[in-house]
């Protein structure tokens, strides 16, 4: 890869270092992310997602390392990166005894907008966010998906080049956490940077361009999802069968292959080719095996994460800080 002109780059960080107490949690952090990307960071717990996030956002100091976001260095300019950015954070900055116009109303009154401009932006986020049956009902009767979009419309009134989401779519039900998916990928579309923590491996997949994974400081890899589930060697095929006799006569054709318990199943690890997949088929036909399902199981990010860090799958964050909605 060619290196980037550093105005192509959205956010650079370089050699970040931050302790609280006697505990290390970021460890030399290098991050590079190009503009218009979407950027997920995953890590299990006390990894350092929101510690990169807040130092990123100009929140807290990192002890060591620089920092520079939409060419604005933190040491010389934090007031700079603070005029191009958007922070949503883990916890809602909303005032549940204003409506949601009156919250939207108050970011564009502290982003001085203008009487004017200020009331029009506010419209088309209500519109945009599908918040306009609601717009003048108290933040207090809202749901937590309403709550979740009007957080994140809030961050949107300055039109913020880069938007920093940690853990977006924690605690929302699937329909809600989709709804949101489909607004990042517009702000995606639109040119915005979006940098993204999460603890759904699933969220990563679907709407990061790059992925990167952090643990205990550093980041251990990164790159496309498709590049990071290719660092998994292997995929495996699994053949359901029609009865218990059939399965039987199944484990002895494919010896090697690992029988799943109770549910007639043999897991066949492959080579990641439509030929083994096809001889294993023909082997099937050839001895007259009656299959009721067959499937073909690739690396996933959970697979991923899991060799990477010996964890399942991420958890809550490290050191929380909680942080307006929007900056």
């Amino acid at each position: 890869m060619n290196p980037r002109s550093v105005h192509d780059l959205a956010i650079e960080a370089r050699g970040l270092v931050k302790r609280y107490d006697d505990k290390l949690v970021l460890d030399g952090l290098d991050l590079t992310i190009p503009r218009g990307e979407v950027f997920a960071l995953l890590g299990p717990n006390g990894s350092g997602k929101t510690t990169t996030v807040n130092i990123l956002s100009t929140l807290i100091d990192a002890d060591a390392g620089r920092v520079v976001v939409g060419g604005h260095d933190l040491a010389d300019n934090p007031n700079g990166i603070r005029s191009i950015i958007g922070v949503t954070g883990q916890f809602a900055a909303l005032d549940d005894l204003l409506t949601g116009r009156e919250n939207l109303q108050l970011m564009a009154d502290l982003n001085h907008l203008g009487r004017g401009p200020g009331r029009a932006r506010v419209d088309a986020l209500l519109v945009d966010f599908d918040l306009v049956d609601a717009a003048d009902r108290a933040v207090s009767t809202y749901s937590g998906g309403m709550r979740r979009r009007l957080d994140l419309a809030m961050t949107l009134v300055s039109t913020p080049e880069v938007i920093f989401l940690d853990e977006p779519t924690t605690g929302l039900d699937p329909r809600s956490r989709r709804t949101l998916w489909d607004t990042i990928s517009g702000l995606a579309r639109d040119g915005v940077t979006v940098f993204l923590t999460t603890q759904y491996l699933e969220e990563a997949d679907r709407l990061a361009d790059r992925v990167a994974v952090l643990d205990q400081g550093s980041i251990v890899a990164q790159g496309t999802p498709s590049e990071l589930k290719s660092l998994v060697p292997g995929s495996s095929i699994h053949l359901v069968f029609a009865d218990d006799d059939t399965f039987d006569r199944a484990r002895s054709v494919f010896a090697d292959a690992t029988a799943v318990p109770g549910s007639r199943r043999l897991d066949l690890s492959t080579d990641d080719t439509v030929r083994s997949l096809r001889e294993a088929l023909g082997r099937i036909e050839s001895e007259q095996l009656d299959l009721t399902d067959v499937s073909v199981h690739t690396a996933s990010l959970d697979d991923v994460f899991f060799a990477l860090t010996g964890r399942a799958e991420p958890q809550a964050d490290d050191q929380t800080i909680p942080h307006e909605g929007a900056a």
